[in-house]
């Protein structure tokens, strides 16, 4: 049995990475592919005080515990199911429940730091990079975070010039030479999205091919 196509789809907040990622999956709905969210992956905060826990820096590679991440990637890689995690925005620390994933052919695991920690894009065979203006992303940002999440315009505004941003230029714009594909304007470059489809669909067919073969 071959190991799952392992897929990296990094990206800055409001870039459109998220929209690639479902994009993928929709292409092969007959298929095994599962989505893995980095969000997901936030470190448990429970032993932190509310107030401790609001002065959390989400968007620094701390806030994630790639550890696990990286040890349910290579579970399912063995053809292990593993439960990945939820986190609780609200609590802001790791919820009790959380999702069995069962081994797949294709894994995407989708964040703004994807590409960052070296051990994960060790395990990945194909790194994609969704590269969007920054006035469109915190236009996104605004929209999703007041319509969602209950935010203010200028919480908004303030948490994306303080923290956001700084840490965009530090942290997820370097991951962009780690890329084997950039794609502009994130979920609307349709012909970026046809050309990753049809590079899985490949990598796919070749490995099923070695499985019939007996190698």
């Amino acid at each position: 049995m071959q190991k799952p196509v392992v897929i990296g789809v990094a990206g800055g907040t409001g870039s459109g990475k998220t929209t690639v990622a479902r994009s993928l999956v929709d292409a092969f709905p007959s298929e095994s592919i599962v989505m893995i969210e980095q969000d997901a992956y936030y470190k448990d905060q429970s032993e932190l005080s509310m107030e401790e826990r609001y002065q959390t820096n989400y968007d620094h590679p701390f806030a994630f515990d790639n550890d696990l991440l990286i040890e349910h990637i290579k579970a399912l890689r063995e053809n292990q199911a593993v439960e990945k995690p939820v986190y609780d925005y609200v609590a802001h620390t790791r919820a009790t429940e959380t999702i069995p994933l069962d081994p797949r052919d294709v894994i995407i695991v989708e964040g703004i730091l994807a590409l960052e920690d070296e051990r994960l894009r060790e395990l990945m065979d194909i790194k994609v990079f969704v590269d969007t203006d920054a006035d469109v992303r915190i236009l996104r940002r605004m929209q999703r975070d007041m319509n969602e999440r209950g935010r203010s315009i200028d919480s908004v505004v303030e948490q994306y010039t303080k923290v956001v941003r700084p840490m965009h230029l530090q942290f997820c714009e370097p991951t962009k030479r780690y890329a084997d594909i950039i794609v502009p304007e994130g979920g609307e470059n349709h012909v970026a999205i046809d050309l990753l489809v049809t590079k899985i669909r490949a990598i796919l067919d070749y490995r099923s091919s070695l499985d019939q073969r007996g190698y």
